[in-house]
């Protein structure tokens, strides 16, 4: 395909270990980084126009491509602005989402402004966060977010909290079947609802965050959490009784400190974590009769 015409930059046969906290993984045929909606908008016109495959991503935080990789585009959106809407002592945050979670949260922190302190340490976008419900020490996404802008296919749509449909770690854009021929919903910004408090309180609350969540963290080349914990239950806790802690494939393990963690210890390829995603459903599923589902996207 020539790709000299294309909106803007696109590189061919991209390793996409570059771009995933799992730095493993085969390369994107072609890959691109929209730096705002605009270039979004062109960029989705472009594949559209050569029907070609595309894959919208954050910053790869949630994502395994196999060691096949992708023959079509992937494209992580990069616009970052963010600003706010004061109401005395309320406020509207609207961000677009390529920002960091966790670094707005800390700005937002600083300036008094309270509603995304459960995010410190916070891995990804704004836009994973509101795709996938992400959520830890108390608080999680749909708590707080107002709507998202959500570009589908040519169609820029306003959608409020109550049509994204949350769950556990999901919501009706992350469920989302798209049709052949159809590109898949990209969210472009989000507005979070900010309640006005004492910054030396949260930026304390958030201190104590960053340190139980350096205490939890295994060190390494991670995704962060594999699955999804079970109704009533921690999948950490059954792969480990499982007895699957500190178990190699490769150079990836389940890591001996948290087994809900899977690290890459080198240079693991994307078969072996698999290998040990595949280990860990079959073995707590033997023992315990529990199905674990995938919180991590496999391309």
């Amino acid at each position: 395909m020539d790709i000299t015409n294309a909106p803007l930059p696109i590189r061919e046969n991209e390793p996409m270990d570059r771009h995933t906290s799992w730095r493993a993984g085969g390369v994107a045929r072609y890959y691109a980084e929209p730096g705002d909606r605009a270039a979004a908008l062109a960029l989705a016109a472009w594949a559209r126009a050569h029907s070609l495959a595309l894959i919208w991503i954050g910053r790869g935080t949630n994502l395994l491509v196999r060691d096949a990789g992708y023959p079509g585009l992937i494209a992580m959106y990069r616009a970052q602005q963010w600003w706010i809407d004061e109401h005395s002592d309320t406020a509207t945050l609207t961000v677009e989402a390529g920002a960091p979670m966790a670094g707005v949260a800390r700005r937002l922190a600083a300036m008094g402004w309270a509603g995304l302190e459960w995010a410190e340490g916070l891995p990804g976008t704004v836009g994973g966060a509101v795709v996938g419900n992400a959520g830890c020490y108390g608080g999680d996404t749909a708590g707080v977010l107002l709507s998202a802008d959500v570009l589908v296919d040519d169609v820029v749509e306003t959608w409020p909290v109550e049509r994204l449909a949350y769950a556990y770690r999901t919501s009706a854009l992350k469920a989302a079947r798209v049709a052949p021929g159809a590109l898949p919903p990209l969210v472009l910004s989000a507005s979070f609802r900010l309640t006005r408090d004492d910054p030396a309180a949260l930026m304390a609350a958030m201190q104590r965050i960053a340190a139980e969540r350096k205490r939890k963290t295994p060190a390494g080349s991670s995704c962060g959490s594999v699955f999804k914990n079970p109704p009533g239950d921690s999948a950490g806790r059954l792969i480990e009784r499982a007895g699957l802690k500190g178990r190699a494939v490769g150079e990836a393990i389940i890591s001996p400190i948290h087994a809900n963690y899977i690290v890459n210890t080198g240079a693991a390829t994307a078969a072996d974590i698999l290998a040990l995603i595949d280990l860990a459903r079959s073995e707590v599923l033997r023992q315990f009769g529990i199905a674990l589902e995938l919180e991590v996207c496999v391309v």
